[in-house]
């Protein structure tokens, strides 16, 4: 219905004479409110002060920022100075067909230093993509890329459905013995 009164006013149109052109306006007939001017509305009939969220602080089109489901929880010191104490991770990665292992720093999310099978320099030196000793030369050749970039020590935590053993203790433990210092969180 109110697309239908503006389509007629618009329609009819009451014009204004601003400056070089003519511009449609609405005429408001109460006195007391506007003193019988005429108004123009260049944004919408409606003011942006009609479509405010629940705290009246920003109109809807805005993001509201995401709040805490408990505010009162109390973050440790660790918790927050755990990404810059210790802040590379090793990121270890074994399927059925290859291997990968990165370094990644936690605060900025930069891979440091990456080694995987599927790479050609790797790919053609090894004769199995994906067993022991596949592991053990990408934990060789990632702790010489992280010594390139400064980086001798990290820490990892396994993935839940993985478990620490075999190939990825593999590879851990040839990072340890090439002189990365590797701090292993078991939960």
């Amino acid at each position: 219905m109110l697309k239908h009164v503006l389509g007629k006013v618009w329609n009819r149109g009451v014009n204004v004479y601003g400056g070089d052109k003519f511009r449609p306006c609405l005429y408001i007939l109460t006195s007391s409110v506007h003193n019988g001017q005429v108004h123009c509305a260049p944004r919408s009939f409606f003011g942006v002060e009609d479509f405010m969220d629940d705290d009246n602080s920003r109109p809807y089109t805005y993001q509201k920022e995401k709040k805490s489901k408990n505010p009162t929880k109390h973050v440790s010191f660790k918790q927050r100075t755990v990404a810059y104490m210790e802040p590379f991770t090793l990121d270890v990665f074994i399927s059925k067909r290859f291997v990968s292992a990165s370094l990644t720093h936690r605060v900025t999310s930069k891979q440091v230093a990456v080694a995987g099978t599927n790479s050609k320099d790797i790919k053609a030196v090894l004769r199995s993509r994906s067993d022991i000793p596949a592991c053990l030369a990408i934990g060789r050749i990632l702790a010489d890329r992280a010594r390139e970039a400064d980086v001798y020590t990290a820490s990892y935590t396994p993935r839940d459905r993985d478990k620490f053993e075999g190939k990825i203790r593999a590879v851990v433990q040839s990072l340890i013995d090439n002189g990365i210092d590797i701090k292993i969180y078991l939960d």
